[in-house]
Order: structure tokens, then sequence, then C-alpha cells
């Protein structure tokens, strides 16, 4: 669950931050019980300095929502999303489901659960080129920050063209 809130919080704010956040969670809640989080009113503990998050209440949310579906999909084991997969088709179609999910963090997740924790159908989707799977070091989260912030910038380009 720590793994699927961290990718949760992965968004504008840093890696570190964004994957000290379920630690930060389970100390002021006492739990990252899907239940709990699912079933508790969330913006508190966000809100608590040093926030979670820069945006407290909209990721307090998606974090709420993200337990519920954890709890009513997977009876509150998030690592049946990937240990029941029968597929990497599936495994993309299970994380896409995920509240704030879209194919950057599919590939991101993906490549950690390949790189990391061996998991043979995330092998299946999982990007070849360095990922956060790939991080185990500082200099290797520099490196794959400034190579995320490149092709970020690189489709909004691309993006830019195509509307003018």
């Amino acid at each position: 669950m720590a793994l699927l809130i961290g990718f949760a919080l992965d968004q504008q704010v840093t890696v570190p931050t964004a994957f000290s956040g379920p630690l930060k969670i389970k100390q002021r809640l006492g739990t990252l019980d899907p239940h709990t989080l699912a079933s508790t009113d969330l913006e508190p503990v966000f809100r608590e300095k040093p926030a979670v998050h820069r945006f407290p209440g909209s990721m307090a949310k998606r974090v709420q929502d993200l337990a519920t579906v954890v709890e009513d999909e997977y009876g509150g084991d998030a690592s049946r999303l990937w240990t029941e997969a029968s597929d990497g088709a599936d495994l993309k179609k299970r994380i896409s489901s995920l509240p704030g999910f879209g194919e950057m963090k599919i590939k991101a997740l993906s490549g950690v659960l390949a790189k990391r924790f061996d998991v043979a159908v995330a092998k299946e989707i999982a990007p070849s080129n360095m990922t956060l799977g790939d991080v185990d070091s500082p200099q290797a989260l520099e490196e794959y920050q400034a190579k995320k912030r490149a092709h970020k910038s690189a489709l909004r380009q691309a993006e830019a063209a195509r509307e003018t």
C-alpha cells in the first residue's frame, strides 16, 4: 500500500517528498490499512506540519479514493493488484483503474515492480528506458529526475506544436 500511495503522491512534488508521504501518514494515523484510509477524513493528516503534500486537500482525497479501490477491488491487499494479474495487459488495466494513475505512472510502477520486486507480468509492460525502478542511489535519482523533466518538456513541446 505504501508503494501505491507513494506513486499516487508523485505529482508536482519531488520523488523523495512523494515517497516519504506514506511514512508521514502512518506516523500520524498509526496505519496504512486501506479500510482505515478509505473511511477516515485524511485532510487533517495531510495538513499537519510538515504537510504530506503541497496540495493536501486534493491528495488526501486521492489517497482515500485509492484506498477505497484497494479495499473494494482487492480485499484490502494492495499486492493483489499485481500478484493476481493474469498478464501485462491485465496489470496495465488494473493500474490504470487507480485514481491518478495515467500512462507515465503505469510505466513507472511497472518498472519498479519488474526491476525491484521481480514481478513477471510487470516485465511485459515495463519500459526498457530508465525508470524509478532503476534508482538505487542519490546520483541515480538525479539522473532519473533529469531524464523525466526532459521527457515531460519534449511532450509539452510536441503538444504545443500540434496545437499550432
